[in-house]
């Protein structure tokens, strides 16, 4: 029986790059030094194709998203790519069974606006990329949204903030799955501690 726990990253053309690279870091250095927590990290695209991501990087895929392993967490990055997905019913239409069936969704900057237009986040508090509070607004009058969160930890979603946020969620959601020691471990190992020059 196959006891292996899967998060898998979800790539698209567009995506911004930190937001799906930031959390891998996160993950993979986790999920790498540490294989007895029983999970491992992924990337998948629609096809399994590469894509090119907004500022150019083109990022290699596991997975097409219909062959992969069945998921216990998905990850949702954001970007300019997430724009057409809005109104991409095939991809909506696609989150939403993921939510019947992935028992954790998280998502990195934009990637909550598509999960507001799918209607993931209805009467829920969440959170995306400060230039994008308004639209999460709008996409969902009854979103509580949350404009100064870092991210935002609501049970069986969370979202988080812009960019580098998403390495901030990405630790979190390591103590959620394997406690603070862990988590303190790994922001060790990727010597994460933030001092901005400005």
């Amino acid at each position: 029986m196959d006891e292996m726990r899967r998060i898998g990253i979800a790539l698209f053309p567009r995506v911004e790059e930190l937001d799906a690279i930031g959390p891998w870091e996160v993950l993979a250095y986790w999920t790498r030094n540490f294989p007895g927590d029983g999970w491992e990290v992924f990337t998948f695209s629609a096809d399994g194709a590469p894509v090119e991501c907004a500022k150019g990087l083109t990022v290699a895929a596991h997975h097409a998203r219909d062959t992969m392993p069945a998921l216990d967490v998905l990850l949702h990055p954001g970007g300019q790519g997430t724009r057409p997905q809005l109104t991409d019913a095939e991809h909506l239409a696609w989150l939403r069974a993921q939510r019947d069936r992935v028992p954790l969704l998280t998502s990195v900057c934009t990637g909550s606006l598509v999960y507001a237009a799918a209607g993931l986040l209805r009467g829920r508090p969440a959170t995306t990329h400060w230039g994008s509070l308004e639209r999460l607004a709008e996409l969902d009058p009854t979103i509580e949204v949350r404009r100064e969160a870092r991210f935002v930890d609501d049970g069986d979603l969370i979202t988080s903030a812009g960019v580098s946020a998403g390495i901030d969620m990405a630790l979190h959601l390591v103590v959620r799955l394997a406690g603070e020691e862990r988590a303190r471990a790994v922001r060790r190992g990727i010597q994460y501690d933030p001092e901005p020059p400005v």
